[in-house]
């Protein structure tokens, strides 16, 4: 990793991240947390539909799609 902080969203296929925190409260935070998304998670991009939305991550041993506008809540370091 090159120590670059960006939004889970403008990574590309094949890139693997660290979660570094989930910039927003509420039901989305709660429901990103819960779905394993805490800090210190390695993902990784596997996978965007055609019109680059949604963007599958794979992580903790299982896949997950998100929406461009979740996965731009979530701050990485790759």
């Amino acid at each position: 990793m090159s120590n670059k902080v960006t939004k889970l969203d403008q990574l590309e296929i094949g890139d693997i991240a660290k979660v570094i925190t989930i910039d927003v409260s509420g039901e989305l935070r709660r429901r990103l947390m819960e779905m394993g998304l805490t800090r210190g998670t390695l993902i990784e991009v596997i996978g965007k539909a055609p019109l680059g939305d949604p963007i599958e991550y794979k992580f903790k041993g299982y896949n997950l799609s998100l929406r461009k506008e979740e996965a731009n809540k979530v701050v990485v370091e790759h």
